[in-house]
């Protein structure tokens, strides 16, 4: 049975909204369990997508990655990103060592998610035809959507909160070297996109994480 186009919008966009705005909203509770009201002063700690929606990053540049991976034969990684919620680390109870929480929050939201999406796909295949089809392929694309933006995020590149995650880890003379890469970091980013290198440092992570949940919740 073809999925309606309300399903088909449901499959794709639900996912990509909840992992986004999630995402970011998990940065802004952080950012203010530790300390930092910034973004709770600017209405950015919401579930409101329209709060966290940037209409390149989270729409244009997808689409037009989802659209040359079609043609290509899939097999790319969704590259986008949101409006960060401001973080003010100085204001953070002990700025270098909390920073590793703000910063692992979204990703851990992901992974959270990707949960979520498995525990939605063992729901659907107990569901009537109706919603069968349209639960579990929205399970299985909330679970690579989730795992996708969680690995990459997870990169040790800034602005990436791998690279926030490494900037607190690191002895301090080397973290404040290493933090003056950061202008650079959405350049490296972007050739690692397009030379395909990104595909071989991403994937094999993505794949051996999505085969660990499948395991997890018996998922064939």
């Amino acid at each position: 049975m073809e999925l309606t186009l309300i399903q088909q919008i449901a499959v794709y966009a639900l996912p990509v909204i909840f992992a986004i705005t999630l995402h970011e909203a998990a940065h802004g509770y952080a950012a203010k369990h530790f300390g930092d009201t910034t973004a709770y002063m600017l209405g950015r700690i919401s579930l409101n997508p329209l709060r966290h929606i940037d209409p390149v990053g989270t729409v244009l540049v997808p689409m037009v990655i989802l659209t040359l991976s079609h043609l290509s034969g899939g097999g790319g990684i969704l590259f986008g990103w949101a409006k960060p919620v401001p973080v003010n680390f100085n204001q953070l109870h002990r700025p270098k060592q909390d920073m590793l929480w703000v910063a692992a929050a979204g990703p851990g939201a992901n992974l959270l998610m990707a949960l979520f999406w498995a525990l939605i796909i063992k729901f659907g295949v107990m569901a009537p035809d109706f919603f069968a089809r349209p639960l579990v392929q929205m399970g299985v694309m909330g679970i690579q959507i989730n795992i996708m933006l969680m690995v990459l995020n997870l990169l040790p590149l800034l602005p990436l909160d791998g690279g926030r995650i490494a900037v607190s880890l690191l002895p301090s003379p080397m973290a404040y070297s290493y933090s003056r890469l950061e202008p650079y970091g959405m350049i490296i980013l972007v050739v690692l996109l397009f030379s395909g290198a990104l595909n071989m440092i991403l994937w094999p992570m993505i794949n051996a994480t999505m085969a660990l949940i499948a395991s997890l919740f018996g998922l064939h």
